[in-house]
């Protein structure tokens, strides 16, 4: 490949993705793809045709990344070269797969703790979650492709680093990933305020996936559909809901609490 093809710069663009490499140009987003890369976020320019296109396109299907098709007058906002209609993002951590995280805590000897993340799109509140989840042991963290917080210099600077240390799986659908964790062997439990069990109520010393809803409307109707168990954190002040940061906190320590 000509030298020329590949465009690459570690100059920050903007506020949500300055710390991740931003790639540009059909060709190197393809070698970026090719060469094992996890991308972080796609854009690629409305209309845009041609063989080349095609390719990357077919090669997006098989990844987890997210895809936005936007105006020209978005991408030259990111970057004045010529990005020919495409411009990506990659991301500073190596995404995981669900069924190898899980088969690797089975095989560890351990009893899952897995945190399901549904649309949770507030980058703080996203490392903070991470920092609490690495501390308490959790095994993997399960985010859906769109409509989730990116993982960046916020992100991981309020984790402390967790970010970089505890596994991130990312899927399209995030009610299959729901599923497969319950066929391996993992209840499905939604923490929302309208939840009908306190939580410390609940037995958490079995393989368990605890699910925590977006910062305005908290967890999809079609995702608790899928849930085992609804649980709450008993509220005794005049506040009916707490920063869902906390509420994982909350529900971790009282995993942990039981477990060990």
């Amino acid at each position: 490949m000509d030298k020329k093809d590949y465009r690459f710069t570690q100059r920050p663009v903007n506020k949500r993705i300055k710390d991740a490499s931003l790639i540009y140009g059909i060709r190197a987003i393809i070698e970026a793809i090719t060469s094992g890369h996890d991308l972080e976020k796609i854009f690629i320019q409305k209309g845009l045709k041609g063989d080349l296109i095609d390719e990357l396109m077919e090669l997006v299907k098989k990844t987890s990344a997210p895809v936005s098709t936007v105006p020209i007058k978005k991408l030259n906002g990111l970057t004045k070269k010529n990005h020919q209609g495409t411009i990506a993002f990659i991301s500073p951590v190596k995404y995981h797969d669900l069924s190898n995280l899980l088969a690797n805590t089975y095989e560890e000897g351990k009893v899952p703790l897995f945190l399901v993340l549904d649309r949770i799109t507030d980058v703080r509140n996203f490392g903070a979650i991470a920092r609490s989840a690495e501390a308490m042991g959790v095994n993997g963290i399960l985010i859906p492709t769109k409509n989730a917080a990116q993982i960046n210099a916020d992100s991981i600077k309020t984790s402390a680093g967790a970010l970089t240390q505890i596994p991130v799986a990312r899927m399209i659908n995030l009610t299959e990933g729901i599923t497969y964790l319950q066929s391996a062997g993992c209840k499905v439990m939604a923490c929302t305020e309208k939840g009908t069990q306190e939580i410390s109520k609940i037995d958490l010393r079995n393989p368990v996936a605890l699910i925590f809803g977006s910062e305005e409307d908290g967890i999809d109707g079609a995702v608790l559909k899928f849930v085992d168990h609804h649980i709450t954190i008993p509220m005794r002040g005049k506040m009916s809901s707490l920063n869902v940061s906390v509420a994982t906190s909350i529900c971790l320590y009282e995993a942990n609490r039981q477990r060990y």
